[in-house]
């Protein structure tokens, strides 16, 4: 596929490629009406600015752009290690994008990042605009998929089903006796939502489902929304009698709201979280969890790059999960 020149933009935008080179470079010089027609011909042709003529030689990096949507999520701590580490003795070094779980910032952000070319690409999640797809063909570096499984990646992804996890936690809950269980969940991204897919399938199935015991909130996860979604939960279904949660912030925060309430774990009420981050297997009662491969993905993505886009057999790369159970279900 040919990339898309200045002039192919100015032809889109009708005016010339020197007035595109003009808007791109001081914005603030023009006016609002041709720097609106300039972005709006970047987008649709997926137009990446180059640098000048006299440097395009060398307008290549050993740079691998990273784009996660939180750089205070612990999750994404453990993924960067792992492309780190990955990295580690290779001239290859991160450049990072936070895109704040927005498709178009991450757009954006991206954009400022493919000039000069780097040698690749990771970006979290499956949710990327058209546009971010086309600027990435047209770049033409590997690029690797991370924290989730499909079946027409940009090019290789790696990850797990979130929704087959979430599943099996809630069968669990179900195999221990559990009856009336409940769903916490926070920051509702995509694959927040496909985890609560799995949960409602598994309750379903069993013929347990009701659409009281699920509470979301859009708001970022941490220990004290775990306790204000339980106080919810506890008001519309009280009948509530384990909870399945959509981190393991979330499954604390039910934990030190129960030990406020004197409700005892697990006999009264069953708790089980996501992603296995540390702390779960340190607090009393221990918290079941799942253990999603985080460190590995990263890692496993950072090798597809360092061996130039050839590091998978297959374009799609399942890393699994597991479930960790601990005492917060063993009643």
């Amino acid at each position: 596929m040919t990339k898309p020149t200045l002039v192919d933009v100015g032809k889109e935008a009708g005016v010339s490629a020197i007035t595109v080179s003009r808007a791109l470079r001081s914005p603030e010089k023009v006016s609002d009406s041709l720097r609106a027609k300039v972005d709006a011909a970047v987008r649709k042709l997926g137009y990446v600015p180059n640098q000048s003529a006299s440097t395009l030689a060398s307008s290549e990096t050993n740079s691998i752009v990273v784009m996660i949507p939180s750089i205070s999520n612990n999750v994404f701590t453990d993924v960067l290690r792992g492309i780190e580490d990955a990295l580690k003795h290779t001239r290859l070094t991160l450049q990072i994008g936070n895109t704040g779980y927005d498709p178009i910032e991450e757009e954006r952000v991206l954009r400022s990042f493919l000039n000069p070319a780097p040698k690749g690409v990771i970006l979290a999640g499956i949710e990327q605009t058209n546009e971010t797809r086309q600027m990435l063909a047209n770049v033409g570096v590997p690029v690797v998929q991370i924290m989730d499984l499909s079946d027409a990646p940009i090019d290789q992804i790696v990850g797990f089903s979130h929704e087959d996890a979430a599943f099996a936690a809630a069968n669990h809950l179900i195999d221990k006796g559990y009856c009336n269980i409940g769903f916490l969940g926070a920051q509702m991204d995509p694959r927040s939502q496909k985890r609560l897919a799995g949960f409602r399938k598994a309750l379903q199935n069993a013929g347990m489902y009701d659409e009281r015991a699920v509470v979301v909130t859009n708001r970022p996860s941490d220990v004290n929304i775990g306790a204000i979604l339980f106080g919810k939960l506890t008001t519309q279904y009280p009948e509530c009698d384990a909870v399945f949660c959509n981190n393991d912030d979330l499954a604390l925060g039910v934990l030190f709201e129960c030990q406020r309430r004197g409700i005892r774990v697990p006999t009264e009420l069953g708790i089980c979280g996501f992603n296995d981050l540390g702390v779960t297997s340190q607090c009393v009662p221990t918290i079941s969890t799942v253990r999603t491969p985080l460190y590995d993905m990263g890692a496993k993505a950072g090798k597809i790059l360092v061996d130039g886009g050839a590091g998978a057999k297959d374009r799609q790369v399942d890393l699994g999960f597991s479930l960790e159970i601990r005492n917060s279900s063993l009643r």
